[in-house]
């Protein structure tokens, strides 16, 4: 599949329906599309099931609660229509976006209490979200926007209105021939890329940055929980910029990102070494289980 995302074939289900892909459409009032009122989920599906599918839901749900958006479906109603969708497109492999979000009504202003809440999965056939990066590292720029203070924002909820500064980080980074950026957090500390999760080692031992101002990603619970099962010591603390030096490996994790090396960040290069590669390979076997 190939084109743009609102001229294809298929089929997306919106509303508790299946509906043709050109059809699934919003009014250009949508709280969402002026207010960034929408939280949204994305997954994969391998060889028919899709990794962490009850979680994704769950969570989905908790981002809906955490912004003041009770969506109007039950996990399992939610994990039907994943299936649904993958079923009506006839994918046994392929990324999986569920989104719900607060659309037109009776409000058009801040508040947006009388305006239903909607909700939609759609899917695409998607490979290596880095491209050839998986194999040889991807090359990361530092950002200069910084993730928020959870003071400010609900850090924990998958929302769309926390991405504004990844996009326009990632752009940045591409436009100086990187694959990402990486971004430090209100104070400064390491804290993950645009959309994905960050894990450097040192002397045989892993250490990723304490997850209290953005989003604790599914496949960065699953790779700890892996490394610990690996008999490896990780460390979930705060990592100072300057530390970035004395780490020897890098790599990034996350629904699309999957696990993919990272050669470079900035001026610091990292190997592509023996435990990226063995955690990368063993993330591959479980999720095809």
């Amino acid at each position: 599949m190939a084109g743009s995302y609102e001229d294809r074939d298929g089929k997306i289900w919106l509303d508790g329906k299946l509906v043709d892909w050109r059809d699934a459409k919003v009014h250009i009032l949508t709280h969402a599309l002026h207010y960034a009122s929408s939280v949204f989920e994305g997954e994969r599906c391998y060889n028919g099931k899709i990794f962490k599918g009850r979680e994704h839901s769950e969570r989905l749900l908790k981002s809906g609660r955490l912004l003041d958006m009770d969506i109007p479906y039950s996990v399992d109603q939610i994990e039907e229509a994943k299936y649904a969708m993958l079923k009506a497109n006839g994918w046994t492999d392929a990324y999986v976006r569920a989104v719900a979000w607060r659309g037109a009504g009776d409000d058009m202003g801040v508040s947006a209490r009388r305006n239903p809440v909607r909700m939609a999965v759609a899917g695409w056939e998607w490979g290596n979200y880095y491209g050839d990066a998986k194999m040889k590292g991807a090359k990361l720029d530092i950002a200069k926007w910084r993730r928020p203070d959870p003071a400010t924002i609900p850090s924990e909820a998958k929302a769309a209105g926390l991405y504004m500064i990844c996009t326009m980080s990632k752009h940045a980074a591409e436009a100086k021939g990187c694959s990402d950026a990486m971004m430090y957090d209100y104070r400064g500390y390491v804290a993950e890329a645009t959309g994905a999760n960050i894990f450097f080692v040192k002397d045989g031992e892993v250490h990723t940055p304490k997850a209290d101002c953005f989003l604790n990603g599914l496949t960065r619970q699953t790779v700890i929980g892996m490394l610990k099962d690996m008999q490896v010591k990780v460390h979930e603390r705060h990592i100072m910029p300057e530390e970035l030096a004395g780490f020897q490996q890098c790599w990034l994790t996350g629904t699309a990102a999957e696990i993919t090396p990272v050669g470079q960040i900035g001026d610091y290069r990292f190997e592509v070494g023996d435990l990226v590669r063995r955690v990368a390979g063993d993330y591959e076997k479980l999720v095809r289980a």
